[in-house]
């Protein structure tokens, strides 16, 4: 297929790279700083699990041209939240109506943006499970494990692109399976907050009591506004806080069998709020948030821990810090 990626960023450099090294015509389409250096070098992308492919510039079209989008059979959009209504606009102004468009993006609010900018048209949710971080200009890398899922459609998409190293299947409970996804991407800001790899924060037995405790208030409001949440582990979604609460000799030896984590890895946030970019706790701690105010459910944690996002410090907090 004639795929564009609409944001190049982390996550559409990193699929962008595998779909081309599968056989699609992939186009990037962002920002020179990002596509200037794939111009100069390719792109690379490698992960946790020793994955290392490089696709030439040659085998890639790089534009910050929306026009682009108009040559698309399938149009994947990896843009952050708070540049979804532009895309979707240029999405509708330059992209045929035939084009499907996929949401693989953070949060539960993406996809309906683009129903909304885009009717008529087929417009589905999907859910990108894996870390994705820069790790060099034109080079990322994939830090923990997953397989994408797209709302399940007509035209067998999940099918066509899912190939060895980016397996991609279809569910007919995407909400659920995002909802799961917000409940864990909730440690994104924790993480951020820390300083620490994800790695370590998971082997400290506070952090992880934390963790669990935002994770669970964020189920009593989804339960409460009647929101199934699907997990994203072998795990029910319900037992994750559980786990994570256990002395950490009984939690690593569970967490193996649940997920990878290279090493290093750190969440996405955690570079935004580094390089003083904006962050995305709005789509993750901000869709809890709403839904507490809504159905008069308090949220302490995620509360006050979207307000030390949005306040950016410049030191590393402790567990302490964030629950005072």
């Amino acid at each position: 297929m004639n795929i564009v990626i609409a944001g190049a960023g982390s996550i559409g450099c990193f699929c962008g790279a595998l779909l081309a090294a599968a056989g699609h015509s992939v186009t990037l389409l962002g920002r020179a700083r990002v596509l200037n250096a794939i111009r100069g070098q390719g792109l690379t992308v490698t992960d946790f699990s020793n994955l290392h492919r490089h696709v030439a510039a040659a085998q890639l079209t790089l534009s910050e041209n929306p026009a682009c989008l108009g040559d698309a059979e399938l149009v994947i959009v990896t843009v952050k939240t708070g540049a979804t209504a532009e895309m979707a606009t240029l999405i509708a102004a330059h992209a045929t109506e035939t084009a499907p468009v996929l949401s693989w993006q953070n949060g539960l609010e993406n996809a309906r943006t683009l129903r909304t900018a885009l009717p008529g048209r087929d417009v589905r949710a999907g859910m990108v499970p894996f870390n994705v971080v820069p790790t060099g200009p034109a080079t990322y890398h994939r830090a923990t494990s997953g397989e994408i899922v797209i709302e399940h459609g007509s035209r067998f998409l999940a099918e066509r692109l899912s190939a060895p190293d980016l397996p991609v299947s279809e569910s007919d409970q995407i909400e659920a399976v995002q909802s799961g996804k917000l409940v864990i991407n909730l440690n994104n800001a924790l993480n951020a907050l820390s300083g620490l790899t994800l790695q370590n924060q998971l082997l400290d037995r506070n952090w992880r009591r934390l963790m669990a405790d935002q994770m669970a208030e964020a189920q009593r409001v989804l339960k409460v506004a009647e929101i199934e949440a699907t997990s994203t582990t072998p795990l029910p979604a319900w037992m994750t806080p559980h786990i994570l609460r256990l002395p950490t000799p009984i939690f690593t030896r569970i967490a193996a069998k649940m997920l990878t984590i290279d090493p290093n890895a750190r969440t996405s946030m955690a570079y935004d709020l580094t390089a003083g970019r904006p962050t995305e706790i709005d789509s993750l701690q901000g869709e809890i948030i709403k839904l507490g105010q809504q159905y008069a459910i308090p949220t302490p944690i995620n509360s006050r821990v979207s307000q030390l996002i949005h306040q950016s410090p410049d030191t590393p907090l402790t567990v302490d810090q964030i629950i005072t």
